[in-house]
């Protein structure tokens, strides 16, 4: 990969504004260490207040509204978060694709609405336990990454700077569990063929494909080690700077992918 590692902080259901000092931790740190492009997704209630104050890091959202303004009550627009200073938006998330029934097409009308906004996107894509056991994990994140994904005719030219993809097998996100090296190289290797049909070799190379579940600072070097990972989208270790940092310090090190 010859883009910087990407490392995004999902925050999910956490913060209030006793936690901007982390925030102003991670952007500190963040400015000494300018191998790495880190990003905090925030509660809604936090992307003006940490995007007023931050210098380095870039602040985004972890969903969106596919539609551009009405009768939407409780529910936030592309443009509302993009005036709140967000920059991207993360979509797909299996919590939302479970928790909240979204579905592949939903999640793409949403995909389009925010790179019409203007945001970069951050596509999650994952697999369930049973269907990793069955032996379908890979055929089933090709299906799913491609009916979220917007068509490649409504996509932007500049693929590589608008979306990224972030796998992330469910049976591992919150659990402590983690992909081995062989499955998560498997996995980034057919999302990147898949990128490569959608949108061409120059562009569709260039994506960035983070990995996500339990990543911690004990194991993000071993991850970031494995071709195609091109960053980690991380929950829980990104509510403190030190360990959110420790990570971002382990995708800065020299490493031959």
């Amino acid at each position: 990969m010859t883009r910087r590692p990407y490392i995004v902080g999902n925050w999910k259901m956490h913060g209030t504004r006793a936690m901007l000092s982390e925030a102003r931790a991670i952007d500190r740190a963040a400015q000494r260490h300018m191998k790495v492009e880190v990003a905090l997704a925030p509660p809604f209630t936090l992307i003006h207040p940490i995007h007023r104050e931050a210098e380095q890091i870039s602040v985004g959202a972890q969903d969106c509204h596919q539609a551009d303004g009405g009768a939407y009550t409780g529910d936030i627009s592309a443009a509302m978060i993009a005036d709140a200073g967000a920059k991207f938006v993360i979509l797909g998330h299996s919590e939302r694709r479970q928790g909240h029934g979204e579905s592949d097409a939903l999640v793409r009308s949403k995909a389009r609405a925010a790179l019409a906004a203007g945001l970069r996107i951050i596509m999650c894509c994952g697999e369930t336990a049973q269907t990793r056991e069955s032996g379908k994990a890979v055929a089933f994140v090709k299906k799913q990454l491609k009916a979220s994904l917007p068509d490649p005719a409504d996509t932007p030219a500049d693929v590589a700077e608008r979306i990224t993809i972030a796998y992330e097998p469910i049976w591992a996100i919150g659990t402590g569990n983690v992909a081995t090296t062989a499955d998560i190289a498997e996995m980034h290797a057919a999302i990147r063929k898949l990128l490569i049909d959608l949108y061409g070799e120059e562009q569709g190379r260039e994506v960035r494909i983070l990995y996500g579940g339990s990543v911690k600072p004990e194991n993000a070097a071993e991850i970031f080690a494995v071709p195609e990972v091109g960053g980690a989208l991380v929950g829980g270790a990104s509510l403190t700077a030190d360990s959110f940092m420790g990570i971002a310090l382990a995708a800065g090190e020299p490493s031959d992918h």
